[in-house]
């Protein structure tokens, strides 16, 4: 009855316009001039830039979530030490992070074969063959990698004075190693970080290996190494042979911190770069690798294990402790620092700034 008036009324307006059927017009009448069909209110077109953003924020969602998880699943594998302890006369904190990163010749993990194939020998315990500090800057200066060669010649708190890795080998070595490093530099350590040969070999595989110019050929048997002069990749078991070895140069100690700082800086370089780090193929190998592989002190977590790979991962300066003299006692040839240019070396870092050219070790 819609549409119809009464005798004597005016004509009652419908309660809703008609809808338009699909095809255009209703009757000719309630459609737009041209055909068009009148839309429903409230109705608006799709539009398809906003099907990506959606797919664009459910990616987002999943790579937080990802993040979040493997930041708990690698915090949980971790092996926290109380390697950093206070004690009386410790350095008071400095601006930026100052790291000690230890690399033991511990065999735990490794299997017979494991240990034949690597050539890393039969003996038991611990002791330390690499001894870096890392600092980093907290402004955007680069950072200073520096070797600490396992034969300097220190005091050591209750011990007198020998070798600085003979600290890590005597009795609460994992908290004496790092006051000793402490005390001879009047830096204040923030983090510590050890690896074994087991962990070492298995980062190395698990970024592919690492691209490294070897400067002169090597060749080692006890190291199970026979290396050509040249760029080559590495895995790990032919890295962890060529930080080791011990056939080159007049001063083997010394050599080896050489090989060890550009080694290390080009693995956390690998790692830390976007080919690595977006592929879950590579970095979640890694992390978990890295989680089972080394120990870390008790403030140290997955977060700051990162920060170091960011920081290492541009273009850090490489240098060693200077050297003084070589000399032998006790019937052990030793390193003893230049003393001036070590001070004013760990001066500069306690200050965050950039260490001077002529105080850098060679």
């Amino acid at each position: 009855m819609y549409g119809k008036a009464r005798s004597g009324s005016s004509p009652v307006k419908p309660l809703r316009a008609p809808s338009a059927s699909p095809g255009g017009s209703h009757g000719g009448s309630g459609g737009r001039e041209g055909g068009s069909a009148s839309r429903v209110p409230g109705w608006r077109p799709k539009r398809p830039g906003r099907l990506a953003v959606r797919i664009l924020a459910g990616l987002v969602v999943v790579l937080l979530v990802l993040a979040i998880g493997g930041y708990f699943v690698v915090n949980s594998r971790l092996t926290t030490i109380a390697a950093l302890t206070d004690y009386e006369g410790r350095p008071a904190d400095t601006p930026g992070t100052n790291w000690l990163l230890v690399g033991s010749d511990s065999r735990a993990g490794l299997t017979a074969a494991q240990r034949k194939k690597l050539a890393t020998g039969k003996a038991v315990g611990r002791r330390t063959d690499t001894m870096m500090l890392l600092h980093i800057p907290d402004g955007d200066g680069r950072p200073t990698l520096v070797s600490l060669p396992r034969d300097s010649y220190v005091p050591i708190d209750g011990h007198g004075s020998d070798k600085l890795n003979a600290a890590y080998a005597f009795k609460g070595g994992q908290q004496l190693l790092p006051k000793t490093v402490e005390q001879v530099t009047g830096l204040r350590l923030d983090h510590y970080m050890e690896i074994g040969f087991g962990g070492f070999v298995g980062i190395v595989d698990a970024i592919g290996g690492v691209e490294i110019n070897v400067k002169q050929a090597i060749r080692d048997p006890k190291a199970g190494i026979n290396l050509k002069k040249g760029l080559q990749t590495m895995d790990g078991g032919t890295a962890l042979g060529y930080v080791r070895t011990r056939a080159t140069g007049a001063i083997p100690d010394l050599e080896r911190t050489q090989r060890q700082r550009q080694f290390f800086s080009a693995v956390v370089k690998k790692a830390a770069s976007p080919g690595v780090l977006i592929n879950p193929f590579t970095s979640v190998p890694l992390a978990l690798s890295a989680a089972d592989s080394v120990s870390v002190g008790e403030e140290t977590g997955a977060f700051d294990l990162l920060s170091l790979g960011l920081a290492m991962g541009g273009d850090p300066v490489t240098t060693v402790v200077p050297i003084g003299s070589l000399p032998t006692i006790n019937g052990q040839s030793v390193v003893k620092w230049d003393r001036e240019k070590a001070l004013r070396m760990f001066d500069a870092l306690a200050q965050d700034k950039p260490v001077p050219e002529d105080a850098l070790g060679k």
